[in-house]
């Protein structure tokens, strides 16, 4: 069985510019996701996806595969997410799994990508991603209208206690796998047939801002001590 681990990173990102290749808590943050690969001992190959010179030239000085450089025209804001992955598997096509690893992630273990995998080969899976238990719960969600009066944004009975709520998990981004095959003809990673890998909210941060980059620095470095 071979395993693809894919990490798409390109260049450019608005809400912190440039921050794959960034410094966190000593090295570019894009290193935490292949070292994690790297340990994963059933990764078979792992390859960055990226346009950007810079973000290749590290990604090799770390120890990953960069066969090719990205199209530009995959890298744009509103590229959608599955595109790059199925570029990939047009130019490494022999893999029977694909495991999509997301840089903004620097929190997921070697051990999460092992427990994905070993999900997936459990229950005979066509698809497994991650997710945590949700920060808010959709019950305790609602919508304004243009007049700021409430409406809950799903119907929902009226529970006020959190103990009383049932689980709710929402995707973390760290970790999306499917078999190759089966991908290419559905061409997402979410169906009715997907499982999903619970990991705790500790290592479930997705860096999207500032804050969400200072949080996940100090996570790392309490795990570095702990």
């Amino acid at each position: 069985m071979s395993v693809l681990g894919l990490i798409p990173a390109r260049g450019g990102s608005k809400g912190i510019p440039r921050k794959n290749i960034l410094d966190f808590n000593g090295r570019p943050l894009i290193v935490c996701t292949i070292e994690a690969a790297k340990d994963a001992e059933c990764i078979s190959r792992v390859v960055v996806s990226t346009e950007d010179e810079e973000v290749a030239n590290i990604s090799r000085a770390w120890g990953a595969d960069v066969p090719f450089m990205r199209p530009v025209g995959l890298a744009s804001d509103d590229t959608a997410g599955i595109e790059p992955v199925l570029h990939a598997l047009s130019i490494l096509p022999k893999f029977d799994w694909i495991l999509v690893l997301q840089p903004t992630s620097p929190l997921r273990t070697a051990q999460d990508i092992e427990a994905v995998m070993n999900l997936a080969e459990t229950k005979n899976a066509s698809s497994v991603v991650s997710v945590c238990e949700a920060s808010t719960h959709p019950y305790w969600t609602y919508q304004r209208d243009t007049e700021d009066r409430l409406s809950p944004l799903v119907s929902s009975p009226s529970i006020y206690r959190r103990q009383d709520l049932p689980p709710a998990y929402a995707l973390n981004g760290a970790l999306y796998l499917a078999r190759c095959d089966w991908l290419l003809q559905s061409r997402t990673f979410m169906s009715p047939e997907t499982l999903g890998y619970v990991m705790p909210i500790e290592r479930s941060v997705d860096i999207d801002s500032p804050l969400d980059w200072k949080w996940a620095e100090f996570l790392m470095k309490e795990q570095d001590h702990g």
